[in-house]
């Protein structure tokens, strides 16, 4: 048990310190650019979160998105609009060269657009992947359901929220005063030229055409050092692991669980801690966690162990708090908190993160009730357990001979255990140990 937790407690803490990306060196006052490149896929989604949260964490004056996607997942892209409109510090896209479909949704969660001469914003329509047209029902809820979700981006960010739901639904009409800026039939694209035109002395979108990032800056008026935050490599697989955290929690708790049942085998207790490090680990790369909740996992164990090894039969306050900070820190990882948010977390912040607790916990009773009933039936058991398979009568397999000849045990015999007897330890018969 001991090596058990100790090996969980280096796990997790070596788990994050090996993978975890390099941190780019922030200032406050800086002005931080982050890379929209490729495709909308939830690695990017992990990214941006990441990227955003090191920006307000390190008090940067602004945030810039350099753009350039064709679009990709609708449902990354509602994530992504979510995070974005998270940010208190000022945000700004430089489209360079695209910001097609979901780019063009992402775009309008920042407050500042700005294109290159040679750029284009729209056509953001929702399709199937294979880029055949949505079913008409399902096409009906989708372009309903995000025409409410780009109005209510658009309008909080200062943009025309007509204009924004015109880029994916056709039937949209786009006026200003008496000038119809564009029909309905078509799903709206703007070309840099178009989109920075001036109607009653307001661009249309974009504020200006800029050659580069630092061309921005300088019409923008941001003073502060640019600093870029690169993606990591490992955001795809950050993707996957937080995704997977019910299963690596229902492992985590099944290896400490054979850990207590089997003692003297090794390997549930590695793989507890290898599920625990990789849960922690997830959520570092994805932007979720940092090093306090691994630190308050840590010492959730250390008590834990404090209770089994010194305090076992005279208190419970050391185990009941180590198992309540060892809860609580898995809860913590999971929530998706910003910088300038509240300490505590919301009801919505903890949905997710109570639901996969919820489905690790039921799981893993049901597991265990399984290997309760199965498991000593089986030969790993037998060769690791005490298991009552010598004869009736008196017997002292294994016992020194200088021993056996002094001592008669005899069926009915009572003792003083010394040791706990789990599953084996020493107790005083008569005189004897």
């Amino acid at each position: 048990m001991k090596m058990f937790a100790i090996s969980i407690c280096v796990a997790c803490g070596l788990g994050v310190a090996a993978a975890a990306p390099a941190r780019e060196t922030i200032h406050k006052g800086d002005v931080v650019v982050v890379p929209v490149h490729g495709e909308v896929t939830p690695s990017l989604l992990a990214f941006l979160r990441r990227a955003v949260k090191t920006a307000e964490s390190n008090d940067a004056s602004a945030i810039v998105f350099d753009m350039n996607t064709y679009g990709g997942r609708l449902d990354t892209a509602t994530e992504i609009v979510n995070a974005l409109n998270q940010i208190k510090i000022p945000k700004y896209t430089f489209i360079n060269t695209n910001a097609g479909s979901a780019g063009a949704l992402i775009v309008v969660a920042t407050q500042h657009v700005y294109m290159a001469p040679v750029s284009a914003i729209g056509a953001a329509a929702p399709i199937l992947s294979t880029g055949e047209d949505l079913p008409a029902t399902a096409k009906e809820k989708t372009i309903s359901y995000w025409s409410a979700l780009v109005r209510g981006s658009a309008i909080k960010n200062g943009h025309n929220p007509d204009l924004a739901e015109a880029f994916m639904n056709k039937e949209k009409e786009v006026k200003i005063g008496d000038r119809v800026v564009h029909p309905k039939g078509a799903v709206l694209t703007l070309n840099a030229q178009e989109a920075t035109e001036k109607i009653n002395g307001k661009p249309l979108l974009s504020e200006g055409i800029v050659d580069s990032i630092a061309d921005l800056t300088k019409k923008a008026g941001l003073k502060g050092n640019i600093v870029k935050i690169e993606p990591t490599g490992f955001e795809q697989l950050a993707f996957w692991i937080t995704a997977l955290a019910p299963l690596l929690l229902l492992g985590g708790i099944l290896g400490a669980y054979l850990e207590f049942k089997i003692p003297g085998v090794t390997w549930p207790g590695i793989i507890s801690a290898i599920c625990f490090a990789l849960f922690f680990l997830g959520h570092y790369l994805a932007g979720l966690a940092g090093w306090e909740v691994v630190a308050l996992f840590v010492l959730g164990m250390v008590l834990v162990l404090i209770e089994i090894l010194f305090f076992a039969h005279s208190t419970i306050v050391f185990g009941v708090l180590g198992v309540f900070l060892i809860i609580a820190s898995l809860l913590w990882t999971m929530i998706d908190r910003y910088p300038q948010q509240p300490f505590l977390p919301t009801g919505k912040m903890l949905a997710i993160p109570l639901l996969n607790m919820f489905i690790a916990l039921v799981g893993a009773l049901i597991v265990i009730a399984l290997l309760a009933r199965y498991l000593p039936r089986t030969s790993l058991y037998r060769r690791f357990a005490l298991i009552d398979s010598n004869p009736p009568g008196p017997s002292l397999a294994g016992a020194p001979r200088h021993f056996a000849t002094a001592l008669a045990l005899a069926p009915g015999m009572q003792g003083t255990a010394v040791t706990v007897l789990r599953p084996s330890g020493k107790a005083r018969f008569a005189d004897h140990v």
